[in-house]
């Protein structure tokens, strides 16, 4: 399930005295503070005592779903079928299986049977459509939107027949709202602040009023949001998980393990106490963000034996990660290895193929051999993780190409940057010179460890420094790299095409003074003293050595072009031989 699976949360109004309704409502208590073990056990009684409560089994599915349990949830949305064979939200509740299944045509047609047959105006039955819709992979989110702005629009109906809209409502038109995104994010808050007006106290609403911040890269509003939230209800545990998320995600102004530990503590300490293994994953978590790792892996270890099949992957991950970060790479492969196989490569994600990626990466072999495979493995997971993630975000789009960058396979890794570049227009950033030159040095260097020489590449690469120094143009690295381009495509130095983009670095870093930046300078005074040495100009092939032989005095390029300089000059000096004559 999404983690930020909306908690379907119906206000329902309870006929006064009636301990069934009563019963439902505490089930969906549950489920909004999270709880979701105690509340499909909740809505088990509900069903042992009144068979026929359509709305205990569509809940109680809800909680099996948000548990993972997909085979579950269809078992009771078919079981509350066969009791209540009319039942409309138990209908859209099988179409949200088969969404999860992949058949959209299929849930489309059971979402269209329920809405005819409740003529659009059931809350719970519109908002089942509509969360399935939002939440689920390949739902239609503008159908969603639809179906909540048909239940909430009074317009032409009788008195009779007008719909009072609830706060869960206005959640839920919110989030369509909000997962169609783009200039739909004003359109979101302004829902969450309707449900608000109708319940001040939706700490939910507010929650989510965070998500659409953080979608619009505000961050701040958004930790502001969720701190909120949790001070409003302290017992909204999913408003501490959203705090927690923030600090766990590995982007530069975020990640924060000692912030992750304390609110992972926070959600703990409210968490469903039924629900013992997810009590034991919690706590193993908090281990490994407290960076006690040994804590980690023998809390996990310990739980891992009786665990579901859900959460012995979950702990398999924590293991391994664990052992990850204490340097212990060996172990980390061998949990890992053990997990792929028992889950089988099928059933893995984009969190598997990435901490996959990560373990392989580290492992050091003397084996020559038995490294390249290990190689090849990490190369092969993180070509996974890149095709499988769906955070189309420039961050993890960087991380890739990191990753690549550091595997030596620079061309894969340019056009990761490129990619993670593209992103960042698209959303409006404004892009450092740094964004561009880890374009420009992938492609560079992928161009050049060829032979021949990969003119494409490097023409590429070109580019890319090019817009370094559209960026920065007092910065010299732009023309330096210019330059080193177009010295691969002239390595004799004899047409003169990167002397230009040379003598700009020269200019601008002479100043600062040798020594700082030798390896540099050594690189363009070398170019300068051939491209000269080729023109035959001993007046600038002169100047040019002395300065490459003032920073390098053992240089070879430098000792070559004076003895062949001295060489030339000696046959030239010597008298031409007389023409011989024939003597009688």
């Amino acid at each position: 399930m999404n983690r930020r699976k909306s908690l379907l949360v119906a206000l329902l109004c309870a006929a006064s005295g009636s301990v069934m309704a009563q019963s439902v409502q505490d089930g969906l208590k549950d489920l909004y503070y999270g709880k979701n073990l105690s509340a499909k056990q909740t809505f088990e009684k509900v069903i042992a005592a009144k068979p026929t409560e359509d709305k205990a089994y569509y809940y109680m599915g809800i909680a099996q779903l948000a548990m993972e349990d997909v085979a579950g949830a269809t078992a009771t949305f078919q079981k509350g079928l066969q009791a209540v064979p009319t039942s409309a939200l138990l209908q859209a509740g099988l179409g949200r299986i088969d969404l999860l299944k992949g058949d959209a045509a299929a849930a489309k047609a059971k979402f269209e049977a329920a809405t005819a047959a409740t003529q659009g105006r059931d809350g719970d039955v519109a908002r089942a459509i509509a969360d399935a819709n939002t939440e689920v992979k390949g739902g239609d989110r503008a159908y969603a939107l639809t179906v909540m702005d048909k239940l909430l629009n009074n317009e032409g109906r009788k008195k009779k027949d007008m719909y009072t809209a609830t706060a869960a409502d206005y959640i839920e038109q919110g989030d369509a709202y909000r997962y169609l995104g783009g200039e739909n994010g004003g359109k979101a808050i302004a829902a969450y602040e309707k449900a608000l007006e109708v319940d001040a106290n939706s700490a939910e609403a507010v929650m989510k009023q965070g998500l659409v911040n953080y979608n619009a890269r505000l961050k701040a509003e958004a930790v502001a949001d969720w701190t909120k939230a949790t001070n409003m209800d302290p017992n909204y545990a999913p408003a501490f998980n959203e705090l927690f998320l923030f600090y766990t995600t590995p982007k530069k102004d975020q990640l924060s393990w000692e912030k992750a530990a304390e609110y992972l503590e926070k959600y703990m300490a409210i968490a469903d106490p039924a629900d013992k293994t997810k009590n034991e994953y919690l706590a193993a978590s908090v281990a490994f963000f407290k960076k006690d790792y040994d804590g980690a892996i023998n809390k996990g270890k310990a739980a891992m034996g009786t665990a579901n099949e859900f959460y012995k992957n979950k702990f398999s991950l924590l293991v391994g990660d664990a052992y990850l970060q204490k340097g212990d790479s060996l172990s980390a492969k061998k949990v890992m290895d053990d997990y792929v196989q028992a889950a089988g490569v099928g059933k893995l994600d984009s969190s598997d193929y990435k901490l996959l990626s990560t373990i392989y990466l580290r492992l050091k072999s003397s084996d020559s051999a038995t490294q390249n495979q290990y190689t090849d493995k990490a190369l092969g997971y993180l070509e996974k993780f890149a095709s499988s993630t769906t955070a189309k975000d420039p961050e993890t789009y960087t991380q890739i190409a990191d990753a690549l960058q550091s595997a030596r396979k620079f061309e894969q890794a340019g056009d990761w940057y490129e990619k993670a570049n593209e992103l960042r227009l698209a959303n409006k950033e404004q892009l450092g010179a740094r964004d561009y030159f880890n374009v420009g040095i992938n492609y560079y260097y992928a161009g050049v460890n060829v032979t021949p020489y990969d003119t494409a590449l490097i023409n590429k690469s070109d580019v890319a420094f090019q817009k370094v120094i559209d960026v920065k143009p007092e910065l010299g690295t732009g023309y330096y790299w210019r330059g080193r381009a177009n010295f691969a495509k002239d390595p004799q130095a004899q047409s003169g095409v990167a002397k230009p983009f040379y003598d700009k670095y020269i200019e601008i870093t002479e100043p600062l003074g040798p020594e700082k930046n030798k390896p540099t300078l050594t690189f363009a005074y070398t170019y300068e003293l051939l491209y000269y040495y080729f023109k035959e100009d001993k007046a600038n092939v002169a100047i040019w050595a002395d300065k490459l032989a003032a920073i390098d005095p053992n240089n070879v390029t430098v000792k070559q072009v004076r003895e062949n300089m001295a060489s030339r000059e000696k046959a030239a000096a010597k008298p031409a031989a007389k023409p011989a004559t024939n003597k009688k």
